[in-house]
């Protein structure tokens, strides 16, 4: 059985405010953060001219997002600041391969293409570093520590920001296949991906005290949809493949949060990796179809004993911890003691599984929830508070600060508290230096070898002053990245 998703990688929209300043703005503050940024780059030369976010996957092109109308919104605004949209944009391609810019309120950091979980999440652990060491440039500008930067996706005011996992899937296996075999993963993934959060954003369950299980859950209002912004899906319907389009697709996956722990950001994209590669290889996958799934998201994510019972069509009831155990049960039929790093994966999601059967509170070293769950009922019983205490709101966003001196993981980390699957040479490897198995290696090497020379840059191929390009959209596999490297250099 073939594993056959290519390419990974992770987009990471990181809140961002300036304490002490009376209506800071987000904006400004993530464009002077990009601004300072340290790190070998290409400034300023993204090609927007190749993205195009309006194709559905269902095969038709909207007219409109309403990430359009927000758009139109802030260019309203942002024609009263004197700073063109590019400016604005403050985009760097690193030498690493990745991409850093401002999402307009949001300073985001994309990985570079990864063909490893592994090397993947040393990317998403780089980006951290990267971003932290970004705001820390920017507070010595300010002589203070005032701007603050959190990897997390909610900042309790209503507003929830991204953290998108993307997979490259082969474009001859039917959408359909892919939502039907995904839909009941997606809904019961958080079990293990959840980052956790105290108290509830969502109308329907305002009154909920406690910590549910992911961050999202409260934003997510369709099964399937083309928008970002509004109208979130469980499954993502972009067709933006930055690839060669009649052979891929880039499933843009944008119900999951921002992991602090890299163990658990590896299961997270390693499970699904393998439950995506059973539905390109035409596996016969549990025959799950949940009569509800939206709802099921938030009623997951709300279970205070972490397992929901969810209904199905067939009018029968499932847990969603059985969904995850019927899944994990083809992958170890399918994948099983072929790769070391799919065994670990298969390992730790059994791991996991039990543990969260037996014995939850031993999830508490590596899932970023159970972490949360027994630092914040220890702090309640030693400061008799309770969950609905304005202070847990508080803890829980300072538990995704990057600052080493503020975040409640950093300080966790710093005691070994918590799981540590990389070393820290690995993640500073990945600070500077790009993936080897993929294309972005030759983005890379572009920008730490002819930085000054290129005019323009993007996911798919770079332009140079001199009218040389480099066409990446069907670099793939090693063996295109060795060819066309060599041929470039």
């Amino acid at each position: 059985m073939k594993e056959i998703i290519p390419l990974l990688g992770i987009e990471t929209e990181y809140g961002i405010v300036r304490e002490g300043v009376e209506n800071s703005d987000p904006v400004d503050e993530s464009m002077k953060l990009l601004k300072g940024c340290s790190q070998n780059s290409v400034f300023r030369k993204w090609s927007y001219s190749q993205e195009n976010s309006h194709q559905d996957m269902r095969g038709f092109k909207v007219q409109s997002l309403a990430q359009d109308e927000e758009e139109d919104a802030f260019c309203a605004e942002d024609r009263k600041r004197p700073y063109s949209y590019l400016e604005m944009k403050c985009d760097r391609v690193l030498s690493n391969g990745a991409r850093f810019y401002n999402d307009h309120t949001h300073p985001e950091y994309s990985t570079p293409e990864c063909s490893s979980i592994f090397s993947l999440v040393a990317h998403d652990v780089a980006g951290e570093k990267i971003v932290g060491e970004s705001t820390k440039i920017r507070n010595q500008e300010l002589g203070d520590k005032s701007v603050q930067v959190f990897k997390n996706n909610t900042d309790y005011s209503g507003h929830s920001y991204g953290t998108h996992d993307n997979y490259l899937v082969p474009r001859d296996i039917p959408f359909n296949h892919i939502v039907k075999g995904l839909v009941p993963f997606m809904v019961t993934r958080q079990l293990y991906a959840g980052a956790g959060k105290v108290g509830s954003e969502n109308p329907k369950s305002k009154d909920y005290k406690g910590l549910q299980l992911a961050q999202r859950s409260d934003f997510i209002e369709n099964i399937l949809s083309i928008e970002t912004m509004t109208q979130r899906p469980i499954i993502n319907t972009r067709d933006e493949p930055h690839a060669i389009r009649n052979k891929y697709r880039r499933l843009h996956l944008i119900i999951g949060d921002a992991n602090m722990s890299a163990y658990a950001t590896a299961l997270k994209v390693g499970s699904t990796r393998l439950v995506l590669s059973l539905i390109s290889n035409g596996t016969t996958l549990p025959e799950i179809e949940l009569a509800t799934p939206v709802e099921d998201v938030q009623k997951v994510s709300l279970a205070k004993n972490r397992n929901a019972i969810l209904q199905r069509t067939s009018g029968d009831s499932i847990t969603a911890l059985e969904i995850q155990e019927m899944y994990l049960e083809r992958v170890e039929e399918s994948f099983s003691n072929q790769k070391n790093e799919w065994d670990w994966i298969i390992k730790e999601w059994g791991k996991t599984l039990n543990d969260l059967k037996n014995n939850p509170e031993n999830l508490s070293n590596r899932i970023d929830w159970a972490i949360k769950e027994k630092l914040f009922s220890e702090f309640m019983e030693s400061e008799n508070f309770s969950w609905d205490d304005p202070m847990m709101q508080s803890l829980d966003l300072e538990y995704h600060n990057l600052d080493p001196d503020r975040g409640l993981y950093r300080g966790l980390e710093h005691e070994n508290q918590v799981y540590s699957l990389l070393e820290e040479k690995e993640i500073n490897q990945a600070v500077k230096s790009p993936p080897l198995e993929t294309r972005a290696k030759i983005r890379g090497d572009a920008v730490n070898k002819e930085a000054e020379k290129i005019k323009s840059i993007h996911w798919t191929g770079i332009e140079f002053t001199n009218g040389d390009v480099i066409d990446l959209t069907d670099v793939i596999s090693k063996e295109d990245v060795e060819k066309t490297h060599l041929a470039s250099y």
